[in-house]
Parts: structure tokens; C-alpha cells; sequence
């Protein structure tokens, strides 16, 4: 049964079980695949959209509402609306039957399909002390994976990462006026985390950024844990053959920015309106620079550099197939075939 058909299988009774049979393997319900899809949306796509008010905007203007303005719209789905209906359609494309499901379903379906997509979106969490400690060591003094009132400022490694770029961290009166909250860090200032070697280069902004070995790990959320030190263990499909991911997204490393940024502070609980963390405006401040039409070299650049990371059979270039392979002969054969039958065309015409 494809997983359309789960979609809408959700709400109908289950057949009776004979008890002294072996049953079948379980297969995810329409729940799990919602929620699913949810987590890899989040991931790939965007992570703090509202999804009630993005299926509903996207509902009226698919029905009676098509010819209204989408500014009209999108207030509350996300940071920049002009990219709602985009959103949308990306939604769309990434759950099978979910446009079915949503047109011929009522307002309770809706809100439960909302549900379920935003328990995914918000329920991938990595661990960030796996990757801040080195090989074979400790840190000192160590860091509790649960109680996070030691993290942030108030820990020599997780404060030097989050030293906003352009500080310095080794000075004794900048770390104390960070620890005191004395220097407000917000979302739109950017982190040392981000930069290759936790390294800010005054003269060119763009040096490293977003290519630090921290951001990397970014595989051990999204593909498997074994697949950070690159070799190959797991035997089951992961996001990228699940998904037919073949390369990274720009929302993906803000995605992964944001929450390894969120790891470092001490604060407990994860929220996009935290005005502390300004998780937030840091997310969209990423964004706006990866969508920014003047950095556009920047950001291809950066593009092709995270590719290359995360699947390193990505390339740029146009592959020819082998000289003299049966590949390459049988496209020789059909290029003379188009050639003969175009002279033929162009013979026959007056």
C-alpha cells in the first residue's frame, strides 16, 4: 500500500488479528510518516515555519482564494513571505498524498496534519558535547548533557564558540562581561562556532564562514552517527537515499547552525521566541544572507564546499563516459543515427 493511501488509511478500523499466527512486520502508520516528513522538513527546508497557518493559507489559495495576493497571506508562516507559496509547494512535493488528504479532508484533519508535521519539525535534536570534546579526552570541567546551567559563557569551551566574531575571548574583560550579560549577544551576531578553526577574519567576513568542522558534523544529524568519521556502516537507507537527497540546502546549514548554537547556551529548553537565545533572528539572519542577491558568488561557493563534505561523489562537472566503453559507443551510434535522420529531414524540405 503506498503511503498515500496511509495518509488516508489513518481514521478506518483495523481488520481482526488471527492470535496463533505470526503477524505481519509493523509498517509506519500515517502518524509516524507525518512526523517523519515533519523532522526532514524542518531539516531541509525550513525549520520555524507555522504550519497551521501554512497549510491553511495554502488551502484558500488552491481553492476559492486563488486570485487573492499572497502578501495576503503569509504573515504568519514564516519570516519571508514571498517565499510562502514556495514552502508550500515544497510540503506538498515532499508528502505523497498530503494534497489529497488536505482538499478532502475537514478542519479537524487539518490541524491534526499540523500537529504531527510540527512535533517532527521540532523533534531533531543532536548532541553537541560529542563533537566540542576530542578524541580520548575530557573536558574540564565537564559538561552534564541534561543540565545545561554550566553551559553558554559560563564553560571555557562552550563560551569560546559562542564569542560573537570580532571579540576575543581570551580577553579577561570580555569573558566577564559576557558571563554578566553585561554584552547582550543577538541573533544577527554571528558566532565564532561558524568559522573554519573558530577563526574570524576581520579583513573578509566570508573567510570560513559556515565551514567550521563543528558545522560538518552536520552529517551525524542528517545521514547517520557512523558517517562522521566517513566510513560506511550502516546497512539501512538513510535521509539522503530516503529522501533522494543528492545535495545540501541552504535552510539545511541554517537549520543545523541554529541548533548546535542552541546547544552551546544554557538555556534548557528550545523555543524560536526565546529572546534570550534569539534563536530566531539568528535563523533568519542565515537565511537572509544566503538569499541575498549581491552574495550570490559567496553562497555557490559555499554550496559546492558542502556538497563535497557530505556526499563526496557530488561533482560539478559533466562526467564524459570512458573512451571506447560500450557506454560511449552505443551514444556515438545514436548520435549518428539523429545526424543522418536530420540531414534526411532537412534533404525532404521545401
Amino acid at each position: 500500500m503506498p503511503e498515500s493511501e496511509d495518509l488516508q488509511s489513518c481514521s478506518q478500523g483495523r481488520k481482526p488479528v488471527d492470535t496463533l499466527q505470526l503477524g505481519p512486520r509493523k509498517r509506519p502508520s500515517a502518524m509516524d510518516l507525518l512526523v517523519h516528513y515533519g523532522r526532514h522538513f524542518g531539516q531541509m527546508v525550513h525549520a520555524l515555519c507555522n504550519f497551521q497557518a501554512l497549510l491553511t493559507n495554502g488551502i484558500l489559495q488552491m481553492g476559492e482564494l486563488a486570485n487573492t495576493p499572497e502578501e495576503n497571506f503569509t504573515a504568519e508562516v514564516i519570516h519571508n513571505p514571498s517565499n510562502c507559496h514556495h514552502i508550500f509547494q515544497e510540503l506538498l512535493k515532499s508528502v505523497a498524498g498530503l494534497e489529497e488528504c488536505l482538499m478532502q479532508g475537514g478542519d479537524d484533519e487539518v490541524d491534526a496534519v499540523a500537529e504531527l508535521l510540527t512535533k517532527g519539525a521540532s523533534g531533531a535534536r543532536g548532541s553537541v558535547l560529542d563533537w566540542i570534546t576530542p578524541k580520548g579526552q575530557n573536558l574540564v570541567p565537564p559538561l552534564a548533557r541534561k543540565i545545561k546551567v554550566n553551559h553558554g559563557f559560563h564553560h571555557e569551551q562552550t563560551g569560546a564558540l559562542l564569542c560573537p566574531a570580532g571579540l576575543d575571548w581570551s580577553n579577561s574583560e570580555t569573558k566577564a562581561k559576557l558571563k554578566s550579560s553585561k554584552i547582550i549577544v543577538t541573533g544577527d551576531q554571528w558566532l565564532l562556532f561558524l568559522y573554519t578553526d573558530y577563526h574570524y577574519d576581520l579583513e573578509d567576513p566570508w573567510n570560513g564562514l559556515f565551514r567550521s568542522a563543528l558545522l560538518v558534523s552536520y552529517r551525524h544529524v542528517f545521514t547517520s552517527p557512523s558517517s562522521v568519521d566517513r566510513e560506511p556502516k550502516a546497512t539501512r537507507s538513510g535521509n539522503p537515499q530516503i529522501h533522494g537527497m543528492t545535495r545540501v540546502t541552504l535552510p539545511s546549514i541554517a537549520y543545523i547552525a541554529m541548533q548546535i548554537r542552541f546547544s552551546l547556551t544554557s538555556s534548557p529548553v528550545f523555543s524560536c521566541t526565546d529572546t534570550v537565545t534569539d534563536s530566531e533572528r539568528f535563523y533568519n539572519s542565515v537565511l537572509d544572507i544566503f538569499e541575498d542577491p549581491d552574495e550570490k558568488q559567496e553562497v555557490n561557493d559555499l554550496t559546492v564546499w558542502w556538497n563535497r563534505q557530505i556526499f563526496p561523489s557530488y561533482s560539478t562537472a559533466q562526467r564524459p563516459p570512458v573512451k571506447n566503453s560500450a557506454l560511449a559507443r552505443i551514444q556515438e551510434k545514436q548520435a549518428r543515427t539523429k545526424e543522418v535522420s536530420a540531414g534526411d529531414g532537412d534533404g525532404g524540405s521545401v
